[in-house]
């Protein structure tokens, strides 16, 4: 069985891998037994715009006893993971710990699939831009790929709750914040500056993103 997988398309190998993810689709799923609200964050962007930098520096960065393991799959396409997972404790509501499990998305056109699948089920999502001038299309181009695949899992991209982190700020070639917000920002979301590599607005930016969703939990009681 083994064997015959290895021969499998690099695509195909990978949306076994993700068979868990769709297992449990309704979100947040409520585990009483350990007074838990498990939710599923999702960073999606262009491909080596820093999604996998974020959850790297937020995984190296949280204690032990706060995360889970991270899992990781690469192929020879892409130099980034492809699926990382991090359960993370942050706050509480009506009595019940949150934890959120932390998502990537690959940025190769050619995981197409694999983007609409891990969106499955997601409670926010942080769109994480490249801010050089030279990636803005990319930027055009996965943001509307993303509001298509929200679409066809009926989940509404006016409502979800939604952070846009301009990363890469460090760079000569990064356009204006002003510029680039005005360009990308789409309903008056929270837009923060980054440097994912030095972790510069990672923490920031996933506090933003969880509030977001605390919000929307106590909400809806």
């Amino acid at each position: 069985m083994t064997r015959g997988r290895e021969k499998w398309p690099a695509c195909a190998a990978y949306a076994i891998s993700l068979w868990p993810i769709l297992v449990n689709d309704k979100v947040p799923f409520i585990n009483f037994p350990a007074r838990e609200i498990n939710c599923k964050l999702v960073y999606y962007g262009p491909g080596l715009g820093g999604k996998t930098a974020n959850l790297q520096w937020i995984y190296d960065h949280t204690g032990q006893n706060q995360k889970g393991k991270m899992v990781s799959l690469a192929t020879e396409t892409d130099r980034t993971l492809f699926f990382d997972f991090l359960p993370l404790d942050l706050g509480t509501v009506r009595g019940f710990k949150t934890r959120f499990h932390l998502y990537t998305v690959p940025g190769q056109v050619f995981y197409e699939a694999s983007r609409k699948l891990i969106l499955k089920g997601a409670d926010g999502v942080v769109f994480v831009a490249d801010s050089q001038e030279e990636r803005l299309d990319a930027n055009f181009e996965t943001m509307e790929n993303l509001q298509e695949h929200l679409k066809e899992h009926n989940l509404n991209f006016a409502t979800i709750p939604y952070v846009l982190m301009l990363n890469k700020r460090d760079l000569p070639n990064a356009l204006s914040v002003a510029d680039l917000t005005k360009h990308l920002q789409k309903k008056g979301e929270p837009v923060l500056e980054g440097v994912a590599i030095q972790g510069v607005g990672v923490f920031e930016t996933l506090k933003e993103v969880a509030k977001l969703v605390l919000a929307e939990l106590k909400k809806g009681g």
